[in-house]
Order: C-alpha cells, then structure tokens, then sequence
C-alpha cells in the first residue's frame, strides 16, 4: 500500500480514582494522520493543521511521527520513506488525550502501510513514546484506550499489563471542554509525591468498587466510587469553576464528575444519554456564567478505538 488514512479518538484519561490506570475511549473528537510512501528514505511531517503552528514539524519531536520512528527502528527498516500529515482536531492541553490521539493514529498507519507486522497490543508500547515526548512520561492511560477501544485498566507498568473490562450499554460520557489551556507537564509537576496512609485506602477502595460497578453493571456504585481524594483536590485548583460545574453535574443528573486526564477538561458519567446531556448543558450553563467559553461532547464509551479510514 502506498497511502494510508487513521483516525483516532479522543479520551478520558484517570475516571476520577484511577490515575494512570483508567482510560475509556469516546467516539469523538479525534486526530486523522494521513501516511503517503515517498521515494526519498525517512519520515517527513508535510503538514499539520488545527494546531495554530504551535506544534514542532521535526520528526524526532512530534508525537505523530516520534512513534513511527521507534517502530521502524524496532523493525529494522531503513530504506522507508514517508510523508505525513496530521489533522489535529482537538485543542492541544484539553485534558481529552490530544498528543495521545496523534501518536496512536501515527503508529496505526504507519503499521497498515507496512502490512500490519505487529498487533495492537503490540503497537501499545510504541504509542506510549509519543506520550513521552509530548509530556515527559510514557503513561497508558489514553493511549490505551484511543488505540484499543474500551475502558481499559493499566495493572503494571513495569511490565506493562493493560486490560479491559466491560461497561454497562447504558452508560454515557458528557466532556466539556473550557476555552482555556493546561499544560500537561506542569499538571503533573503540582502533584504530591507523598500520599497518606488514609487517602491511599480510601482511593484504593474506591478503585475497586469503580471496576465492581462497571462490570457489575451497579449505577449506585459506580456514583460512590467515582472520587478522587489525592489527584482531584490538587489539579481542580488549576481549572476555574470546577467545584461549581461538578456540582451542576451532578445535580443535573450525573453519577459523577472529576477531571479529564490533566485538564482543564470536565468529564461526567451518566446513565442513558438524556441524563448526560442535561448534566452537560449545565455544566457548560456554569462556565459560561463564569464568562468561559467550552465546547460540549456526548458520547457512548467508544468499543472499536483507532480505525483505517482509507488505503490506497
């Protein structure tokens, strides 16, 4: 093949309790990479749009291309030669797993272009450098999910040991995004190095009743289980209104409400879609109050995760 278009979605990185270990994936947005064989060897960035210039057009430096690089390395070809164009259809510092969207659509074209050598799971590790070189840390918790589908757990690291569990068909994700910015590194930076003994029960019990809940199908304890006593209360300080909007959330029907990934995206879990849109719309009723743009996204919990869109 010689032309290969990818499309990856959006996520939600943590659900609350799970930092670094949750994930799910959302049916939209999403980043599109397109992949083209040139007869020159190496990979070249011929265009990025959507992201206002902002990101670097180095191969070696760019999410999308950094995993390619690592995967033609891994196989040892030398003599490939590929332009590449991204799309970039989410704000970048969303909180939704943009640099995670491009690294796993990068690395799902570039293994189709070449046959399909390697697995998904196999392509996980390779995605994950592209969060390394987007935020400093190579973690799993969207790459994980945007390239695999699904509400996936990452039990270790080290080795890496990622599942999925099933969810109920009933359950929806309201992601609002406010018009402001937070970068990734510097949301990690704020966080504490040291926990106490009495929130790492209280988030490890929660932990486990959020995994009993989803596979249990249980909305009660799904709602009791989505709270973060360690992450949440640090992070929310970076994102103004985020105690009035979970509140609005969850009075408007939610089961719960936390912190996408590193923010300043709120992310909302609801039983059947009309409750996730009433939750939504006051969620975003409460920002703009504030006198803060955001955008509203509704979506099922996305089963299928990054996709071949074309091939030629």
């Amino acid at each position: 093949m010689n032309y290969i278009k990818a499309f990856a979605p959006a996520t939600v990185a943590n659900v609350a309790c799970g930092f670094d270990i949750f994930g799910f994936a959302i049916q939209e947005p999403g980043d599109v990479v397109e992949v083209r064989r040139i007869d020159k060897p190496g990979i070249v960035i011929k265009e990025i749009t959507g992201d206002d210039g902002r990101l670097p057009r180095a191969a070696e430096k760019n999410a999308v291309t950094v995993v390619m690089l690592h995967l033609l390395k891994h196989l040892g070809i030398t003599d490939l030669g590929c332009e590449v164009t991204l799309h970039k259809n989410m704000p970048l510092g969303s909180g939704m797993g943009s640099s995670a969207a491009s690294a796993v659509a990068g690395v799902v074209a570039i293994n189709e272009l070449l046959g399909n050598p390697l697995t998904r799971g196999e392509l996980l590790r390779f995605a994950m450098e592209g969060e390394r070189i987007a935020s400093g840390s190579a973690h799993a918790d969207n790459v994980g999910p945007s390239l695999l589908g699904g509400f996936v757990v990452i039990r270790s690291y080290t080795p890496l040991d990622i599942f999925s569990i099933p969810v109920p068909d009933d359950l929806y994700c309201t992601l609002v995004h406010p018009d402001i910015e937070i970068n990734t590194k510097d949301a990690r930076y704020i966080l504490r190095n040291e926990v106490s003994l009495k929130n790492t029960i209280a988030q490890m019990g929660n932990v486990a009743g959020l995994v009993a809940g989803l596979m249990k199908a249980d909305y009660d304890l799904i709602s009791r289980s989505m709270v973060d006593v360690i992450i949440e209360p640090v992070r929310s300080i970076l994102i103004p209104e985020f105690n009035e909007v979970k509140k609005a959330a969850i009075n408007n029907g939610a089961l719960g409400c936390s912190i996408s990934g590193s923010g300043p995206s709120i992310f909302a879990l609801s039983r059947g879609m009309e409750n996730a849109r009433k939750a939504g719309e006051a969620m975003k009723q409460t920002f703009a109050d504030a006198g803060i743009d955001s955008t509203l996204h509704l979506s099922g919990i996305n089963q299928g995760g990054a996709t071949v869109l074309e091939r030629e």
